[in-house]
Parts: C-alpha cells; structure tokens; sequence
C-alpha cells in the first residue's frame, strides 16, 4: 500500500480540510456536557446539579489524566506511517490496549477511596453526598471503554483519518444524549440517569469501532492484528512508557487546574460550584473547537518528522497557529451574543442564572488566548516531545495555585477566573519558551 502523502507546503485550507471532521466531532463532546448539566440544572433541587458538577470534575480529572492513551498513539503512529512501518503502527495500538485495561481496572479498584475522597475535599451537604456515590458507583464502570476510545481516536488522528475518528465521537456523543435524556427524563432516574447514559453509549461505541478497526487495519495495511512476543519490546515499552508518563504528567496537573476551580468554588459555596460548572461548559466548548486544529496538527507534525521536511512542519505550524487564534477570536465573539441564552437553558433556577451573567466577560476573554496554549499542545504532541509539555505544565501550575489563592482571597469569584486566564498565558509562553527543541528532530 502506498504511504499517505502530504503535500510539501500545507496550506491553511488544507488544514481545514482535515480540521472540519474534527470540529463536529469535538462540538459533539461539550454538548453532551451542556445536555448531563441542562437535565440536571432543570430539575427542582440545585443538588443535583452540584453532584453531577462535582462527580464529573472529579471523574474527568481522573480519565483525562490518561489522556497520553491518546497523544502518544497519535505521534508513534504518524511517525510509523511516514516511514511506512505499518507493522510498527499496529503494535503501537495493541501495547496501549493492554496499558489501558490494566488502568481501568485499577480505576475500578479504588472506587470507594475516589468517593471518600470526594467528601474529603468539597464540603457538601448530606444529601449531595447521596446523589455523588450514586452517580460515581455507575459511571466508574465505564473507564474501561472510555480508555479503549482514547486510543481508538488516537489511531485514526495518528493516520489522518479524521472523518473516522470524528465519526465515533459523534456517535458517542449522540448515544450519551439520547440514552441521558431517556434516562432521566422518562424513566425519572436523576443522577444515576446520566450515569447510565454514559455507562452504555460508551460500551455501544466501543464494542463497534473496535470490531470496524480490525478489518480496517487487515484491509488498509495488510498486517493482522495479533499479539506476539516483539510487541513487548523492551526498547520500544521502554521508549513508550516514557513517552506515556510524561504526557501521564502533563495531562494530570492539567486536569487537576481544571478540577482546582471547581474546589476554589466550593469554598465560597455550593452556588458558585453550580454557577461555575455551567460557565466551564463554555471554556470547554471553546477548548474542543480550538483542539480541533491541535488534534489535525498532531498527524502531520508527526508525519512531517517522519518524512524530514522541515518545509511541511513549518507550513503547518505557521498556518495552524493562525487559523487557531482567528476561530478563538470567532468564539468569543458568538459568547458575545449567546452566553445568556444558553446559560437559560442549562439551568431554569433564577438565582443560578443571575450569578452566571455577571461572569460572562471572562469566558469571551479566555479563547484567544487559550488558542495559542492549546496549538502549541497539539505540535509538541506530534514531535513526541513530551519532556518539554510536562515542564511547561508543571511551571505553569506551581505559579498557577499560589496566584489563584491568593486571587480568590482579593477578588472571590472573579479571582477563580482571573487566575484561570493567568494559567492559560503561562502554558503558551512556557511552551514557546522550549520550541526551538523540536527543530533539532530535522538535522
């Protein structure tokens, strides 16, 4: 089978081209948030709005932080497919099959020392506590699948099938609304509704694209997937654990930056737990659009290596960085207009809403300056550089915790954003401070 080629120059439409799959699939991911909040946030007790915020804060802290099941697929894979090892390719996947079993397993292990940690860390009132083991005790059993998808995606973004990989997303997604809404609003489940919603569009998603995957390999690379001695390698399990840790790091603290906010919420009140878990529905709608240009990008810096063309990593770095920072621009720009209604829709109790609106401006503020955070990501994640994305995000969240503090001390609530905005600016500059490392991959 030829070797997928790109061409030398990689123009901005180009990289919209492979982009715009990638777009609705990642519109597809926050609107799911937007629909578990909305069911929740339009029920008659705000409780159920605050377990369900802080069960999945914590539980995305938890299953992002091995988001690297994904980015480490994509760079080894692209890099394979510019050389045109494609028996390389699949091993890849099957190592990080085991790793992803083995973790969801342990996952599942330690469910009730999450829970009991959860109590320990926001203070929350009896009930709430209820409705948090309810919603965990089901959801937590979907690490498996859920883990099994970041690899999946990471394949196909790793061989610049977007279209596919954007498909199961979408799939996933609309699955998780449809059996949340069934859930909840007919069978009258509440939290655990959601729960289940999840738990089963997951396991669907999963059991079907991993059955499409082994023919599409067999057919595509002509390699049958199998599990054999060499696939445990020392040098190439040593050369990706390595690789997996450091984005194991990275990807923790940035979760945990993340999942800081809804605990600075707490201390001000169980309000401003809802409020801001209604707020964050933005900056992730925001972060999955802009991610949409990282994830295209992560393929072809990774093929670019693989091939040596400076001239095609510089193409796309430029025109990426652009067209990234021109659609943070466009977000806040459509936040301008339609943050209040949206917010009228995820939640129907008064108060809830009238706090929300005196915090919009910081969610117009943040997407063009996130943009640059999140380009950068997606370019180090490609070069399989992920010493300098560790240290970048270790700077950025050991200045990050001490500022927000002492921030939400001065300011409350317009702290927690103030510093969100200052964590953002950090990551870009500290990444681009590191930059020049990934040149030294052409010579």
């Amino acid at each position: 089978m030829p070797i997928l080629r790109f061409p030398t120059d990689i123009s901005k439409l180009q990289i919209i081209k492979v982009s715009i799959p990638i777009f609705f699939s990642n519109l597809a991911i926050p609107l799911v948030g937007i629909v578990d909040t909305g069911l929740m946030g339009n029920l008659d007790n705000e409780k159920y709005l605050i377990a369900v915020s802080i069960s999945t804060a914590f539980l995305t802290m938890v299953l992002w932080s091995f988001g690297f099941l994904r980015m480490g697929t994509v760079g080894i894979v692209s890099q394979a497919l510019g050389k045109g090892d494609y028996r390389e390719l699949v091993n890849t996947i099957i190592r990080n099959l085991f790793v992803a079993l083995l973790i969801a397993f342990i996952i599942i292990l330690l469910k009730p020392l999450i829970i009991n940690l959860i109590y320990n860390l926001f203070v929350t009132s009896e009930q709430t506590k209820i409705l948090i083991d309810r919603y965990i005790s089901i959801r937590i059993f979907s690490a498996p699948a859920e883990l099994i998808i970041y690899i999946l995606v990471g394949f196909y973004l790793g061989i610049q099938k977007t279209f596919i990989s954007s498909s199961l997303i979408i799939i996933l997604s609309v699955l998780n609304i449809v059996l949340s809404i069934y859930f909840v609003h007919y069978l009258q489940i509440d939290v655990a509704g959601v729960a289940l919603g999840t738990l089963a569009a997951s396991y669907l998603t999963v059991i079907s694209y991993s059955i499409f995957t082994y023919y599409y390999i067999i057919k595509k690379f002509k390699v049958i997937p199998r599990i054999y001695k060499k696939i445990l390698n020392g040098k190439k399990m040593i050369r990706l654990l390595n690789i997996n840790f450091d984005i194991f790091l990275r990807t923790v603290l940035l979760t945990f930056a993340f999942f800081w906010v809804t605990y600075l919420s707490s201390t001000l009140g169980e309000e401003y737990v809802a409020i801001n878990s209604i707020l964050l529905q933005f900056i992730i709608i925001a972060a999955f659009f802009l991610d949409a240009y990282a994830f295209s990008t992560e393929g072809i810096v990774g093929y670019s290596i693989g091939r040596k063309s400076l001239r095609m990593f510089n193409s796309v770095v430029k025109n990426s960085i652009y067209l990234s920072f021109f659609t943070g621009l466009t977000i806040s720009v459509v936040f301008i207009f339609f943050s209040e209604h949206v917010i009228n829709i995820i939640t129907s109790i008064e108060y809830l809403r009238y706090l929300s609106y005196k915090y919009i401006f910081w969610i117009i503020l943040i997407p063009p300056i996130a943009s640059f955070c999140y380009q950068l990501d997606g370019i180090f994640l490609g070069a399989t550089q992920t010493a300098e994305i560790r240290n970048s995000m270790f700077i950025s969240v050991i200045i990050y915790l001490p500022a927000s503090i002492f921030l939400t001390e001065q300011l409350l609530n317009y702290g927690i954003w103030f510093s969100l905005l200052i964590f953002m600016i950090l990551r870009a500059s500290t990444l681009h401070f590191y930059f020049s490392r990934i040149l030294k991959k052409f010579k």
